[in-house]
């Protein structure tokens, strides 16, 4: 068997990135990038890789996942993830979840214990219970700026749809040693959205999708967009038809632009290894590392350079 390069891809979300919030965004999606590469180099498994890439950013406040999501109407966390092996098309996924650190660990357990792919609110939380998953107060979910902000567009002269366009979804897309190909993808949604709201992160083929055969992608940005055009299984269909991660990345994104009026980004990963992060909204924060090289942006045309070495080194002293 030849033995493939791991590659690992991650994005902290597509859509708008406040300057300030910019280092913090980069620092995020690094750490993840590197923390996930190092269980390939350790001969992890791709779906190992991914889970430990989103649980990572999952913890770090400054994306709309785990701590740091964005709050729905009545001024709670609800969380929605999804995960998914290449090797068999299994998958599992949560949706609506509350008073969790991880939801990425429970739609894994979702994947492993259970004969479903998705569970939901209620179901979802006595499963996490029965598997030992601990509970949380959802205020260590809450961070003080999705507190604002939720106050803010809570004011009758607001418009959420304005920053709506700042979606922090995060995801990782992985392909290990053995050329097994996964995904992952983690999100709070939409800020100030109604209750039991679910988007595309927990459907299957549109936040996420893995297979063997053509590669893996994780999506972010308008759900209710994404999930029109199932963005996700579409990009796949794409490199199965012969397109490079890139073009195919780039034609479903186009697609869902000109014909749902759609913005978001996408990462993926080709069953040969190659990758790209692509998007249609003014940012998305991304990294990967593939060859012992790290690679990571934010802007369109971005594009930095180091060896994973340097960048270890520099994580070690703090971004």
């Amino acid at each position: 068997l030849g033995r493939m390069k791991p590659v690992i891809v991650v994005h902290g979300g597509a859509g708008r990135i406040f300057r300030e919030r910019e280092e913090g965004c980069r620092a995020g999606v690094v750490r993840a990038a590197l923390q996930g590469y190092s269980v390939l180099k350790q001969g992890g498994s791709a779906v190992d890789a991914v889970e430990e890439a989103v649980r990572s950013m999952e913890d770090d406040p400054h994306f709309n996942a785990g701590c740091g999501s964005v709050l729905n109407e009545k001024g709670e966390v609800e969380m929605d993830a999804i995960i998914m092996d290449g090797k068999n098309l299994e998958s599992g996924a949560v949706s609506a979840v509350k008073c969790i650190a991880n939801p990425i660990k429970l739609a894994r357990l979702v994947m492993e214990k259970t004969k479903h792919m998705l569970l939901t609110d209620h179901g979802a939380h006595l499963f996490a219970r029965a598997m030992g998953i601990p509970e949380i107060p959802g205020e260590k979910l809450i961070t003080e700026r999705s507190r604002e902000r939720w106050k803010k567009n809570l004011e009758p002269d607001s418009n959420p749809e304005e920053f709506q366009k700042d979606l922090g979804t995060v995801g990782a897309v992985a392909i290990d040693n053995e050329g097994n190909v996964a995904c992952a993808t983690s999100t709070g949604g939409l800020s100030n959205k109604l209750i039991g709201r679910v988007g595309d992160t927990a459907c299957i083929g549109s936040g996420g999708y893995a297979d063997n055969h053509s590669g893996a992608t994780s999506t972010t940005g308008h759900g209710e967009s994404i999930m029109k055009v199932v963005l996700a299984r579409l990009i796949l269909y794409h490199m199965e038809q012969g397109m490079s991660p890139e073009v195919a990345a780039d034609t479903a994104l186009d697609y869902m632009k000109t014909r749902v009026g759609g913005l978001g980004g996408v990462i993926v990963v080709n069953k040969a290894g190659e990758w790209a992060a692509r998007f249609s909204t003014k940012q998305m924060s991304w990294a990967t590392v593939k060859d012992d090289n790290l690679h990571y942006g934010i802007y369109a045309g971005e594009k930095h350079i180091k060896s994973v070495d340097e960048a270890l080194a520099s994580e070690r002293e703090g971004f």
